[in-house]
């Protein structure tokens, strides 16, 4: 039996790949769910601008240098530039996911939680920070998270699989607490 051999047939069982297809459409349906992911994105990228960018300046979002290090003011006042645009989109995804959070709520059915949304965002923070750890330091070498470092890839897996390990424990907190709702109305 095959991915396919389930169309038509309403008797043959779907296959894994077709049930995760469907959680992942019916999850994205609910308000709360894109709220919290878009929440958790622009957190994790206020979180990377902030922290790495700004407090530890470990890099910039483009590096123009090995070790990430301006070789002039006129370099750093680019680089910090780059990393306003990039400060400036990510706090737009948060205003943009509290407007969703609050037509969200307007919405409220059963589902609405904070477990829920605390396990989107979590999710939108991993899958940003994996994404954008994939992209930039890996793909497009724009940066790295300590360049110049003698662990410098270390330090990059660290960061890509942060993003993992935060994605996976916010959609098991947003499948456990539908789980839990479906047990105790079902009943």
């Amino acid at each position: 039996m095959n991915a396919f051999s389930t169309v038509g047939n309403p008797a043959a069982k779907p296959s894994v790949g077709r049930l995760c297809l469907h959680a992942v459409k019916r999850a994205l349906a609910d308000p709360l769910i894109r709220a919290g992911l878009l929440l958790g994105a622009g957190f994790g990228g206020l979180a990377d601008g902030i922290v790495l960018h700004s407090i530890l300046g470990w890099h910039h979002m483009i590096c123009y240098s090995m070790d990430c290090q301006p070789t002039s003011v006129a370099q750093l006042q680019l680089e910090n530039t780059q990393d306003g645009y990039f400060l400036l989109v990510v706090w737009l995804m948060v205003l943009a996911g509290t407007a969703m959070l609050f037509r969200a709520a307007r919405q409220a059915g059963l589902e609405a939680s904070g477990r829920v949304l605390l396990g989107a965002m979590l999710a939108g923070c991993g899958a940003f920070n994996f994404l954008e750890g994939l992209i930039n330091h890996q793909i497009l070498g724009l940066h790295h998270v300590v360049p110049g470092s003698p662990h410098q890839f270390l330090f990059d897996m660290l960061y890509l699989a942060n993003g993992a390990l935060f994605f996976v424990f916010g959609v098991w907190l947003v499948r456990s607490r539908r789980r839990e709702s479906q047990r105790r109305y079902c009943q």
